[in-house]
């Protein structure tokens, strides 16, 4: 990724930790900066029931907003909670229930793409 990308991963970073901190499951950051010219990284989560999904979107625009003063561009699938998409440009955050996650494969339609760390570093211990 590119150093220009620095705000990109910096927004990712603060949506993988808000969802992280609310329980989000297999959260990925993928770099699909060359494969898409829509936008620069992907954050791929999941959650095991449609409360725990609205609840993630909540607490990620919450966080986006509180750390950068953005709200998402558009919003897909918030109302029946299974696949959530916020699109923040060049942040696009995909929130899936288990399943829908699981039947979509959306890694593997990215699986050349890398992927971008994003832990904190303290929580490793």
């Amino acid at each position: 990724m590119a150093t220009t990308d620095r705000e990109a991963l910096a927004l990712a970073t603060v949506v993988a930790r808000a969802a992280d901190a609310k329980q989000a499951r297999n959260i990925v950051v993928i770099d699909v900066g060359d494969v898409l010219a829509i936008t620069d990284l992907f954050v791929v989560m999941e959650a095991p029931n449609r409360r725990l999904v609205k609840t993630l979107v909540d607490e990620i625009e919450a966080a986006v907003h509180a750390a950068t003063d953005r709200s998402p561009r558009r919003t897909e699938g918030a109302r029946e909670q299974q696949w959530v998409l916020l699109d923040y440009g060049e942040v696009v955050v995909h929130v899936f229930l288990d399943e829908v996650r699981r039947f979509y494969e959306i890694e593997r339609l990215y699986r050349d793409a890398p992927t971008v760390e994003w832990v904190d570093p303290a929580r490793e211990v």
